[in-house]
Parts: structure tokens; C-alpha cells; sequence
């Protein structure tokens, strides 16, 4: 008997401090609510790309970029359809205009990357910057704590 005693005693002397320890959090006092958004402006990020393109008597030629989707289906079967007599197609075979040459185009673009949203909650008005659009309402997080004042100072 005392052999199954003295474990069941040291493993109560172990598990008790770990008890006392144990700390308990209180529940928080946060909610949410809405906000009525008065005014939504984006932010905008400015990205400048450079492209080469083909310049020819001094206009800006548009790229022969290769077609995509059912027109590319299309394109190659209108190919093999009808070949030239030397058996290249009929857009390898026209040759390039000798006074053209490759000129850096550079275009911007702006992408919105954040807005700044200004609204009201309760009556006072608040502004903050999100990273979309929230529309006419927004939901916010309202968190209520006591105020304790320093003592001795």
C-alpha cells in the first residue's frame, strides 16, 4: 500500500504549485459598430515602364504582338490554308521598312495602393487609411477601458 501511496503523493506536491499559478484573463470590453464613411480618397503608387518600340518616319509604330486566344486558332489555320509559293507565310515573307528603328517608350501607370477614409462614429469624426475601399459604412472596433489616474504624480 505504501508503494502506490508515495507516487500519488509526490504527484499531488507537483501538480499544486502549477494550480497556483494558473492566471486568469479577463473578458475584454471591445464590440463592434459602424461608422458612416463621408469621404473616400485613394492613394495612389505612380509606376514608370519603358518599353521599345518601332519608330518609322517619325511615328510610333504599333507592336506586332503574337494574337492570343481563337484568333491565334484562327490565324494558324488561315495559314496553313493558304501558304505562299515559297512556303513561308504570308507575314515572315514582308519585309521591314528600311528607315525604322527602336526607340525607349516610357508610359506611367497608377494603381491605387491604400485610401484614406474619413468618418463618423457617435457623433466625432475620425480619419484613417485602409487598404480598400470600405463603401458607405464602415465596421470599427470599439474598446472601453477605465481611466487610472498616476498617483503621487
Amino acid at each position: 500500500m505504501r508503494r502506490l501511496l508515495l507516487p500519488a503523493l509526490l504527484l499531488a506536491a507537483s501538480a499544486a504549485p502549477a494550480l497556483a499559478q494558473e492566471t486568469v484573463i479577463p473578458r475584454q470590453n471591445i464590440r463592434t459598430g459602424y461608422a458612416q464613411v463621408l469621404r473616400v480618397e485613394p492613394v495612389f503608387q505612380t509606376l514608370t515602364a519603358t518599353r521599345m518600340e518601332q519608330q518609322c518616319n517619325g511615328k510610333v509604330v504599333p507592336p506586332n504582338d503574337p494574337p492570343r486566344g481563337l484568333s491565334r486558332i484562327v490565324g494558324a489555320v488561315k495559314d496553313a490554308l493558304t501558304p505562299s509559293a515559297d512556303g513561308e507565310s504570308v507575314e515572315e515573307a514582308a519585309p521591314a521598312p528600311a528607315d525604322c528603328e527602336l526607340v525607349p517608350v516610357q508610359r506611367e501607370f497608377r494603381r491605387p495602393i491604400a485610401y484614406d477614409v474619413d468618418y463618423v462614429y457617435k457623433g466625432m469624426k475620425y480619419r484613417s487609411r485602409l487598404p480598400y475601399d470600405p463603401g458607405n459604412r464602415l465596421r470599427v472596433r470599439v474598446s472601453v477601458t477605465p481611466f487610472v489616474p498616476d498617483s503621487g504624480r
